[in-house]
């Protein structure tokens, strides 16, 4: 839809409500993250089966300082990683994105689809002039029947991020930091307690460098949700420490003869999403554990973080203290990007 810089807002989701049909159906959901935050839901649930919904949500693009922008929910809350968008197959979302910057910016989706109104990219004249308000639609479906085949459906680990910013492929506003999740999950997907998302941008996580990178926190035998991203022009692969997760859409064995391999290191490059669960601890216990680049002199650049898996009541493990002071006095070699 064109840009309106007066068109009346609709309702925007709470952030609580984003799983299409949750609060109806009385089930707990995931909570939509801004960024490296946290989310409370009850642990190995899922919603009923129903015919998919269109769910509306109002995201704002701001300036947040010193050259970066992000996406937020509510005027005055963006974020780097925006917030997570969440829906299940068969869904519609439609954003309205107010573009309270001062310059051309969009949101473009991955793994769902679209019409060239709601591309997101200059080339069909699908974004935002400063100031103004437009209307962008995704739609999900199914796995379904073709000629015989199956086709996929749209369950995944997807992202979205701008497409105009800087240049008509939107460099400029994916450097700044206007990127986030986008999970369209299947009816009997396992929800997290918490989720996270990571992106390596460049020779960044979230654009930020050790020890700048936010502490991340579990309590031992939690459900933890990662979502990996990829931005930029650089390689990287994508290693999380004690922690391991199947090489699928979900992350989980479908059953015992599944013979799916388990991976604890994967390549992120740009334009590559994925997302796995994991149990915080699981055979390992509490600790602060790794999550970095594998590529060596990105992770000795400063990007590495770490994750605070606390004891099952919540309290800290014994060195967990000594381990995040360590952290803190990371400091990145000088040469990382070359």
């Amino acid at each position: 839809m064109a840009d309106t810089p007066d068109r009346p807002r609709r309702r925007g989701l709470s952030r609580r409500s984003m799983l299409a049909g949750a609060a109806a159906a009385g089930v707990a959901a995931p909570v939509v993250v801004a960024g490296l935050g946290t989310a409370s839901a009850s642990p190995e649930t899922s919603r009923p089966a129903r015919a998919g919904v269109t769910r509306r949500v109002t995201v704002y693009a701001e300036e947040l300082g010193g050259g970066q922008f992000g996406y937020g929910l509510s005027p005055g809350t963006a974020t780097i990683p925006g917030p997570v968008l969440e829906v299940y197959e068969g869904d519609t979302l439609e954003i309205d994105l107010v573009n309270n910057t001062d310059r051309r910016l969009s949101i473009h989706p991955h793994g769902v689809d679209y019409d060239v109104d709601s591309d997101g990219s200059p080339l069909n004249d699908s974004f935002n002039e400063p100031g103004t308000r437009r209307t962008y639609v995704w739609k999900t479906r199914a796995p379904f029947q073709k000629d015989g085949r199956w086709m996929p459906g749209s369950a995944g680990y997807w992202h979205y991020h701008d497409h105009a910013m800087g240049d008509d492929h939107g460099s400029g506003g994916i450097l700044a930091g206007l990127y986030g999740a986008l999970i369209v999950r299947r009816e009997g997907d396992l929800l997290p307690q918490r989720q996270y998302t990571v992106v390596f941008n460049d020779m960044t996580i979230n654009n930020r460098v050790a020890p700048d990178i936010p502490v991340i926190e579990a309590n031992q035998g939690e459900r933890v949700e990662f979502i990996a991203i990829g931005h930029g022009n650089t390689f990287h692969t994508f290693h999380l420490h004690a922690h391991r997760w199947v090489d699928n859409r979900t992350g989980m064995l479908s059953g015992p003869d599944d013979l799916t391999p388990s991976i604890d290191n994967r390549d992120l490059n740009p334009g590559d999403s994925f997302g796995f669960q994991v149990i915080a601890g699981e055979g390992v216990g509490p600790g602060v554990w790794m999550y970095h680049c594998h590529v060596q002199f990105h992770s000795v650049g400063g990007m590495a973080a770490v994750w605070l898996v606390r004891n099952p009541d919540g309290s800290m493990p014994d060195g967990a203290q000594e381990a995040l002071d360590r952290y803190q006095a990371h400091e990145h070699s000088s040469h990382a990007g070359h």
